[in-house]
């Protein structure tokens, strides 16, 4: 039963295209299901990031119809009837275990060797093991991935540098204000990657966070956290004037933030600079902004530019890391391949 992967990443396409695919978590459950039940895999886990979609299969079917089957349904759920083709990779065995290893252990990310992806691939994962829609094949193969990685992060300096978007999104509010000194930042969204980002500003010199959330439960869990305010969403724009930066990340399927409403509450501003740093995939708020006075707006893709100015010092790294996943993948598929494997449904996380 090979392994394939069918996926789309900031490599591969820029947000306007990744984020027409994404999967809200709550989508996914159902999303497996139809795919076991379309008889087009047995096993399913599906990431869905800010960088990256990518749907993990092990079917009994050909590869190659899998995958295409795969790509016929992505785009059906999707209602995508754009042309599309270079956008979505296809990858059978041995380059999709080899995908999976690099995913896990950050070689693929935007900021090379980051951390986060590995427990959103974790989760991603532990959902599918709880819904028992993965099986001995893709339980093997998860678990060698998680081990890889660690092992990679051990044994070599692919880490070195600033090694995640909300550490990169922090580099950027620094060049547009050269210190965070005095700045007021609210955080619209509380999840992990706004936590991250959030706790990197304060770390550099935030005067104070303002965190607004649809579950005023979270924000103010994260406000507590973090020794700032709660506010609650719909009322965000109330302290608008006072905030310099506003990191973006909810789940919402819209924009959070559009020109129609941003645009009259800028003369309460009196020209002071406004950075938008938008992680959101779809995307939280209206490119337009961007034509606006005196405001800044970056996306996901934006921070591309910072991240590539830590590719160098990572790079001698990287060979010593594709090492030690052929070496590991190699062997992952030899026992495969050799003879039926039987996984327990637990995983010993990290």
């Amino acid at each position: 039963m090979p392994i394939v992967v069918l996926g789309l990443s900031h490599h591969s396409c820029p947000v306007t295209v990744r984020e027409k695919f994404a999967f809200p978590d709550s989508a996914i459950p159902a999303a497996l299901e139809k795919i076991r039940q379309a008889g087009i895999a047995e096993e399913g886990v599906i990431l869905s990031t800010c960088n990256r979609v990518e749907l993990y299969l092990a079917t009994s079917q050909n590869p190659s119809t899998a995958l295409a089957q795969a790509k016929k349904y992505l785009l059906e759920h999707h209602r995508y009837e754009e042309p599309i083709s270079d956008e979505i990779y296809l990858l059978e065995e041995p380059a999709s275990i080899h995908h999976l290893f690099r995913v896990a252990s950050g070689l693929d990310s935007m900021v090379l060797g980051e951390t986060e992806i590995l427990g959103q691939l974790k989760k991603a994962y532990e959902l599918a093991l709880q819904l028992r829609l993965t099986g001995p094949r893709l339980n093997k193969t998860f678990q060698k991935a998680f081990n890889v990685a660690k092992q990679i992060r051990t044994e070599t300096h692919i880490q070195r540098g600033s090694i995640s978007v909300g550490s990169v999104a922090v580099e950027l509010a620094e060049k547009i204000f050269e210190t965070l000194e005095d700045r007021h930042v609210m955080i619209i969204g509380a999840g992990d990657t706004s936590e991250k980002t959030a706790k990197a500003l304060l770390s550099r010199g935030a005067k104070s966070i303002i965190v607004s959330n649809r579950s005023f439960d979270k924000a103010q869990a994260l406000a507590a956290e973090l020794g700032g305010q709660a506010i609650h969403f719909e009322e965000w724009h109330t302290i608008f004037s006072k905030v310099d930066i506003i990191i973006s990340s909810t789940s919402a399927p819209h924009y959070v933030v559009d020109r129609q409403k941003l645009e009259p509450m800028l003369k309460l501003r009196k020209n002071r600079p406004l950075l938008l740093i938008d992680i959101a995939v779809p995307r939280d708020i209206d490119p337009e902004i961007n034509l606006l006075g005196n405001v800044f707006l970056y996306n996901i893709d934006d921070l591309q530019t910072i991240a590539g100015n830590y590719m160098k010092q990572r790079q001698e790294e990287v060979s010593r890391c594709q090492s030690i996943i052929q070496e590991k993948a190699a062997g992952l598929l030899a026992g495969l391949s050799g003879h039926r494997t039987t996984v327990s449904q637990t995983l010993a996380f990290e």
